[in-house]
């Protein structure tokens, strides 16, 4: 029976992170990972450059059944806050479009930062162990503390934090095992689903599989009133349907049922093409969107609006409609492309069952739960790499 003052469940960001913190502080941490090495996850980011932080991030960036349960970790634990760290082991990084900040080399350098924090424990009396191939098949609570069982071997510990991550890239070894343990010592759980996901389209919208392949910057919006959101990044065309940035984004926010609206051209006002028409009346619907579009995406959509004369031939009346169409072209997506092709999950360990200071259990003491198995989930472009640094970092300060 090996003794620890705290077992991590899940050597991803948030685990990684949170173990290093408590170790600064003294603290014995075992670290469990059944895939066969740490940050799996982390090394896939971003191409595998690793989209480390945001340098925009709010709460305002992050979706939960409680949108201000991730005010206090974030406010504590800031984008700058990583940055002084990553620039404390001389990784050199960039700024991509929208606060996006990215390793000039490799997701690797991430990795090692982390697990050389981890190592900084003995400096302070600590130690962290990391685990690799570390199968679990049992979790107790036995008088105040947590007795684990891996590979046919006990540890305990008085606390536990489950940093497994939600179901997202199965073929990852992702699970729902956060989820299942969260349950058996009584927490709830919000129904996850896929986010951060491409959606697909069926019906007469298949027509647009023949796009496969071309992107366009677009505008994108889903919802009504206080529940619409609207994101504007590239849109990608697929053999199945929809994806790219921008619906990436807004596929956290779309519902089933739910129409999303692209605008094709944003920078476009809506006489457009009433004035081109006066200007150049020979000019035709497909030439004027050849100027601003990939000509397959052009030839496409003069085809579905049915304008193929010249525009000195075409009413006025029928080129606002068109230029009406193109600003709100509606798409009713039939479903997701799942879990499998989701980078993140919605949902996960209820956030009214823990304190959002210390990410603990409000009613099972030295139980935690941080990172993507909490029901907290980012926008895309480092908002959820920011989440599990802070709140591996609350619950690391907590130990």
């Amino acid at each position: 029976m090996q003794n620890y003052d705290a077992i991590v469940l899940g050597a991803g960001a948030a685990g990684l992170m949170c173990a290093a913190e408590a170790g600064k502080r003294g603290k014995r941490v075992a670290v469990l990972e059944k895939a066969n090495a740490p940050g799996k996850k982390i090394l896939i980011s971003g191409g595998g450059r690793c989209n480390f932080t945001n340098i925009r991030t709010t709460a305002a960036n992050y979706l939960s059944s409680n949108p201000h349960f991730a005010k206090s970790a974030l406010s504590r634990y800031s984008p700058q806050d990583f940055i002084d760290l990553v620039n404390s082991y001389g990784i050199a990084w960039h700024e991509k479009a929208l606060g996006q900040l990215f390793c000039d080399g490799s997701a690797k350098q991430i990795v090692q930062m982390l697990l050389d924090e981890c190592a900084k424990a003995e400096d302070a009396g600590g130690k962290v162990d990391v685990l690799c191939d570390a199968h679990v098949s049992d979790v107790v609570e036995d008088d105040g503390e947590f007795a684990v069982m891996a590979n046919g071997q006990a540890m305990r510990a008085g606390a536990l934090v489950i940093a497994t991550g939600g179901p997202s890239i199965p073929k990852m070894g992702a699970t729902s095992f956060a989820y299942d343990l969260a349950r058996q010592f009584g927490l709830k759980v919000v129904e996850p689903r896929p986010a951060l996901v491409p959606l697909t389209l069926g019906g007469e919208e298949l027509l647009f599989r023949e796009l496969s392949g071309v992107a366009a910057p677009v505008k994108v919006r889903t919802g009504k009133k206080k529940a619409a959101q609207e994101f504007e990044e590239a849109a990608l065309f697929t053999h199945r349907g929809l994806s790219g940035p921008a619906i990436l984004q807004i596929s956290s926010y779309w519902k089933h049922g739910e129409e999303i609206g692209i605008t094709f051209l944003p920078e476009a006002h809506p006489d457009w093409l009433v004035e081109l028409k006066q200007k150049n009346p020979r000019a035709t619907l497909r030439s004027a969107l050849r100027e601003h579009l990939p000509a397959r995406l052009a030839d496409a959509l003069a085809e579905r609006l049915g304008i193929d004369r010249e525009l000195g031939n075409v009413p006025d009346k029928a080129l606002r409609e068109a230029s009406e169409k193109l600003a709100d072209w509606r798409f009713c997506p039939n479903g997701t492309e799942g879990f499998a092709k989701a980078e993140v999950t919605i949902g996960g360990i209820a956030t009214s069952e823990l304190s959002s200071k210390t990410m603990e259990s409000k009613n099972v003491p030295g139980l935690y739960a941080i990172g993507e198995a909490v029901d907290v989930t980012g926008w895309l472009g480092g908002y959820n790499f920011q989440w599990a640094w802070a709140s591996g970092v609350a619950a690391g300060e907590s130990l």
